[in-house]
């Protein structure tokens, strides 16, 4: 039963283009844009991928190639980065691949900005060179791509072309209360990574609502939180589908990026009493269930957090499951009833 806070919700995707064992990233590319082609007609928002390199679990690593290849792919839905991992990147570059993104697909382009490297160390700075100072620069960084995207800068020596004066919406993404900070400050809508780092989140929502100064983009505050969500049409069919979820997360912990696995019987034996407690404590806010179990949950805390939209990760091996899953949040909200069904294929990959 769909409840008050669920059915206001607005509901978007987040796709960390997973590579599955036994598949290749191609697989995974064509599994993404059907997952899109199905958000698009059961409602969701927008659809966003995020940059991660050098991991074998993670086929977005170059994520403006990619959100390109979505956005021609779908037709309505908006696309765009969840996000941009602005140390890596010069911002005139990104200015560049956004502005064409958004010649591209007009009004369908969004800019997500995060401020970490999305990799290790020594990746990163194969990445970029000057890493040194890219993290402490981000606020200055930030300024620098607004100002390429801005109809005001046709009179610099440097501009983007295409991206000069076109409206795109640039958010920003946080794991802690830094970004919080920095996107009260600018007047951007804030995104927080809760899907992975649940520690900061009701602390960083507060601090971004407190301090929200009205900008050109945005006159009130715009928050969302990523989260995790594994929905099947029982209790015990999710809960099977959350061990792979397990594994991945698990990965994490250990330090291993292995491709996503299949769901197994049970996790006994497979982690420690100290594992499961640290990828339990990471995973906070993942979603595992059936549709009351899915909708209670939620409903409890979009409550809690008060933010108008949130982003959905599901980390599900089968395909098929995987639609399932997005098909019964829809369904939940109330979106998905008059939707035009697609055909869905078991284990497209």
């Amino acid at each position: 039963m769909t409840t008050a806070p669920l059915a206001s919700l607005t509901l978007s995707v987040l796709d960390l283009a997973p590579i599955l064992a036994g598949y290749t990233p191609a697989d995974t590319f064509r599994n993404t844009v059907d997952l899109a082609r199905h958000a698009e007609q059961w409602g969701y928002q927008r659809y966003w991928l995020a940059e991660h390199h050098n991991m074998a679990s993670i086929a977005s690593s170059a994520t403006s190639i990619l959100i390109g290849h979505v956005a021609g792919g779908t037709s309505t839905i908006r696309v765009g980065s969840g996000g941009i991992m602005l140390p890596n990147h010069a911002p005139l570059v990104i200015a560049e691949q956004f502005g064409t993104l958004a010649t591209l697909y007009p009004g369908r382009i969004d800019l997500g900005l995060g401020r970490a490297p999305g990799t290790d160390q020594l990746t990163a700075m194969a990445l970029r060179r000057d890493q040194h100072t890219a993290a402490n620069d981000f606020p200055q960084n930030v300024q620098e791509l607004q100002t390429y995207l801005s109809a005001e800068n046709r009179g610099s020596r440097v501009r983007a072309v295409p991206g000069e004066g076109l409206d795109i919406p640039i958010w920003l993404l946080g794991s802690s209360t830094y970004s919080a900070q920095l996107a009260a400050l600018l007047g951007l809508p804030f995104a927080f990574a809760s899907h992975f780092a649940p520690t900061y989140l009701h602390e960083a929502l507060n601090l971004y609502r407190n301090n929200f100064r009205p900008s050109a983009q945005l006159s009130e505050p715009y928050s969302m939180a990523c989260i995790n969500v594994i929905a099947a049409d029982t209790d015990e069919e999710a809960e099977r589908l959350a061990t792979s979820f397990y594994v991945f997360a698990l990965g994490i912990i250990r330090g291993t990026t292995l491709p996503l696995q299949p769901p197994l019987e049970s996790m006994d034996g497979y982690w420690t009493d100290y594992e499961e407690a640290a990828v339990r404590q990471m995973m906070t806010y993942v979603f595992i269930g059936g549709p009351e179990t899915i909708a209670r949950k939620l409903d409890q805390f979009v409550a809690k957090t008060q933010v108008k939209e949130v982003m959905v990760v599901s980390h599900i091996y089968e395909h098929a499951a995987r639609l399932r899953s997005y098909e019964i949040l829809a369904e939940l909200k109330g979106t998905a009833q008059n939707a035009v069904k697609l055909e869905v294929v078991p284990n497209q990959v």
